[in-house]
C-alpha cells in the first residue's frame, strides 16, 4: 500500500473531531517481512538525508511528537531514527516542569533546546502540554504563577495557541522546519497496552497509576486535543494525525512523512571553490607519493 502522507495532515482552517479520525486504517504492509523491508529502506533513505542535512547545514528539523500514554512515542521515534547519526540528531523529553521552568514563561524550557542549523530536533512532548494537560488540569496554572483568574473565560488558551503559532513561524521564518505528530490511539488499544505492561515484568516500568489516573479523563483530553490541532496546524508547521493502533503502519507512515520533509528542503552537498579544488589536488599528489 502507498503511503499518501496528505490523508493524515490537519489543513489550516479544518475543524479537528477525533471521533472521526480513525485510530486504525489498512495496513500498509501485507506481512511483518513486507514491514521489516519497508521499513529497513524508510531508515536508509533517511540516513541518507540525515547525512547530507549535516552536511548542507542551512536547516534545521524539529519533529514534535504527542499523544495519550501507550501510543508509542517512544518505539516510533526509536524504529523511525534508528539509522541516523547521533550527531546529527537530538532527543529531548519534557515531563512536569521543575520549580525553576515554572518561574519562566511556558516556551522558556523548550526553546532552549531547539535543533541546530545541520540538525534534526525530535521533542517527545513539548510545549503543547501547556495547551493540553494544563487545560485538562487546569489548577496547574498555579504552580505557574500566571494569573489564575484569567484562566477562567478561557482566553488564556487562544493567548497561548497565538504564542505557539508566532513562535513557529519565527523559527520557519529562520530556517527551522516543524513537523507535528498527534498518534491516535484508541481507548481500547490502550487498555491492552496497559495489560500488556502489567503482565510483562520487563514493562512494568513502563506502567504507574498516573497512567490510570489520566486515563479516567480520556473524553477531556480528546476535546482539548481537537481544539488544539484544530488551531495549530498551519501550512508550514503541520500537524499529522497518525492511526496509532498498528504500530508498525504508525512507524511507516511517521518515516514516510520525515522523508518527505528532508527532500522538500532541496539540499545538496558543499560546492568546492575552484581554488579549494586545486587545493586539493595538490595535497592528493603529496599523499600518494
Amino acid at each position: 500500500m502507498k503511503i499518501d502522507s496528505s490523508e493524515y495532515r490537519v489543513r489550516d482552517g479544518d475543524d479537528v473531531d477525533l471521533d472521526k479520525w480513525p485510530t486504525k486504517g489498512k495496513p500498509v504492509c501485507k506481512s511483518k517481512d513486507d514491514y521489516k523491508a519497508l521499513l529497513e529502506d524508510h531508515v536508509q533513505q533517511l540516513s541518507d538525508l540525515q547525512r547530507l542535512h549535516y552536511a548542507c547545514n542551512r536547516h534545521a528539523v524539529l519533529l514534535i511528537f504527542q499523544a495519550m500514554d501507550a501510543a508509542g512515542k517512544d518505539g516510533a521515534i526509536r524504529h523511525v531514527m534508528s539509522g541516523v547519526n547521533p550527531q546529527g540528531c537530538q532527543v529531548f523529553s519534557f515531563k512536569h516542569p521543575s520549580s525553576i521552568e515554572l518561574q519562566h514563561d511556558f516556551l522558556w524550557r523548550s526553546t532552549r533546546d531547539l535543533p541546530e542549523r545541520g540538525r534534526i530536533g525530535i521533542f517527545n512532548r513539548s510545549y503543547y502540554e501547556e495547551v493540553l494537560v494544563v487545560r485538562v488540569h487546569e489548577d496547574l496554572l498555579k504552580a505557574e504563577a500566571v494569573d489564575h483568574t484569567h484562566g477562567e473565560d478561557k482566553s488564556i488558551w487562544h493567548d497561548r495557541y497565538r504564542s505557539i503559532k508566532d513562535l513557529e513561524k519565527h523559527l520557519h521564518a529562520n530556517g527551522t522546519h516543524i513537523v507535528k505528530f498527534f498518534l491516535h490511539l484508541s481507548k481500547d488499544e490502550q487498555r491492552k497496552r496497559f495489560l500488556e505492561r502489567i503482565d510483562d515484568p520487563e514493562k512494568n516500568w513502563k506502567f504507574s497509576m498516573a497512567d490510570i489516573k489520566e486515563r479516567g479523563f480520556w473524553n477531556e483530553y480528546m476535546k482539548v486535543y481537537g481544539k488544539c490541532l484544530s488551531a495549530t496546524s498551519t501550512k508550514d508547521s503541520p500537524w499529522f494525525i497518525v492511526p496509532a493502533d498498528d504500530k508498525e503502519s504508525a512507524r511507516l507512515i511517521v518515516s514516510q512523512i520525515v522523508m518527505e520533509t528532508l527532500k522538500d528542503l532541496k539540499m545538496s552537498y558543499p560546492k568546492t571553490s575552484k581554488e579549494r579544488h586545486e587545493e586539493l589536488i595538490t595535497i592528493r599528489e603529496r599523499l600518494a607519493s
